[in-house]
């Protein structure tokens, strides 16, 4: 089955186990605001980031030196931001862990390292050597 289809399925069905579980030991109204609070927090924490991190991304700029990793950290900044304003506690947990650099920074190392290896094993050329035929005009016919 399709990971994505299937992760439409199951994150839900988890989001709502959660709300149901933690709803049940304090409360409808306190784990409203517990969501509302947990995304107004990550939202401001994501903005904070994001900043940081475009301010990073142009002190490299400005070096000249290639600033990928800040790149990919934006992008996952802007991921967990919307894994934040989703309602839920996994969802939450999953967006605060991108938002925090250790953390972030653990991941985007695993991912890295997962595609590195895939990379340095396909090789996009065959060395080899050649050498210049030249045909004599007697050889070919008009």
């Amino acid at each position: 089955m399709n990971p994505i289809f299937l992760s439409i399925i199951i994150v839900p069905v988890i989001e709502i186990y959660l709300l149901i579980k933690i709803g049940s030991q304090i409360g409808a109204i306190t784990t409203i605001m517990l969501i509302f609070i947990t995304a107004f927090l990550g939202i401001y924490y994501a903005k904070y980031e994001g900043l940081n991190t475009l301010r990073a991304g142009f002190t490299q700029l400005s070096r000249n030196e290639n600033p990928a990793y800040e790149v990919v950290s934006g992008a996952a900044i802007a991921l967990a931001a919307i894994l934040l304003i989703i309602p839920g506690f996994a969802t939450d947990l999953f967006g605060f862990l991108l938002i925090f650099p250790i953390t972030r920074k653990i991941i985007l190392k695993k991912f890295s390292s997962k595609f590195a290896s895939t990379k340095k094993e396909k090789k996009n050329f065959i060395e080899g050597e050649f050498e210049d035929i030249a045909e004599e005009e007697d050889d070919r016919k008009i």
